[in-house]
């Protein structure tokens, strides 16, 4: 498994050489960490939860089946051995813009309703996760209301 996630999140230094990054330091990790965290919040990852996470992390990352279900595994025990969200937060925060910041907490809002309903420890992390991504509650507010009036 991280032979494989290894080999696709390699990275060409200037000189040409393959150099690779610790999946563990990635933010594409980081991402499906933190929604993994965001669908059991509530004691249970729904099929509807799943659903929604990998079409996100392969169209966010353009990745295939194979290596969202490697990225999952590699996530899921990134969280296990974590003691706070605040290292993927921080990578985040290290790689991404506030627009793209915003865009991946509407993403989270989309993760927390994708059972029909947003639980109150779901609504806490989401408000949890916008503070450690420095984004402000009018910012969170207004990403909620925009996803749930997309919600089917």
């Amino acid at each position: 498994m991280i032979a494989l996630l290894s080999r696709y999140f390699s990275k060409k230094r200037e000189d040409g050489e393959e150099k690779d990054r610790n999946e563990s330091h990635d933010p594409a990790v980081a991402m499906c960490a933190l929604f993994l965290e965001m669908a059991n919040i509530d004691g249970e990852f729904s099929d509807s939860e799943k659903e929604r996470i990998i079409p996100m992390m392969k169209s966010e990352y353009g990745l295939s089946d194979e290596i969202v279900e490697e990225l999952m595994a590699a996530a899921n025990e990134e969280l296990e051995q974590s003691i706070d969200l605040w290292q993927f937060t921080n990578l985040i925060n290290q790689n991404y813009s506030p627009e793209e910041k915003l865009r991946i907490i509407e993403m989270f809002w989309k993760v927390a309703y994708a059972d029909g309903r947003l639980d109150s420890h779901e609504d806490y992390l989401i408000h949890k996760l916008g503070k450690l991504l420095r984004l402000s509650h009018k910012q969170l507010i207004d990403a909620k209301l925009k996803t749930k009036n997309q919600a089917p």
